[in-house]
């Protein structure tokens, strides 16, 4: 399995033109063969942070939803939404357990 956890930061007053950019990249990552869990949240406490969680079936998959459509698609809208600032971590998980 491959977990993906981190952020985007964006200023707080595009929030309202990213949300439906965001949806888009949401659902149909969603709908991908291989996607677990995918979703971004914003912080409470930071405005225009965006806290990002993704979990893959394994590296193919993964690979696979680097080359898609909407993914291309969100990227190209980084620059009119002010996204610059993505600290993105992948870890590759052998097991997990419920806590």
């Amino acid at each position: 399995m491959i977990l993906i956890v981190g952020s985007i930061r964006l200023p707080p007053e595009n929030l309202d033109a990213a949300r439906p950019v965001m949806s888009r990249m949401v659902s149909a990552s969603r709908a991908e063969d291989g996607c677990e869990e995918y979703s971004y949240a914003e912080d409470v406490l930071e405005p225009g942070l965006i806290r990002v969680a993704e979990r893959w079936k394994d590296q193919a998959a993964l690979d696979r939803h680097f080359k898609t459509q909407h993914i291309a698609e969100w990227r190209s809208a980084w620059p009119s939404l002010g996204i610059g600032d993505r600290k993105l971590v992948a870890y590759t998980v052998e097991h997990s357990q419920s806590t």
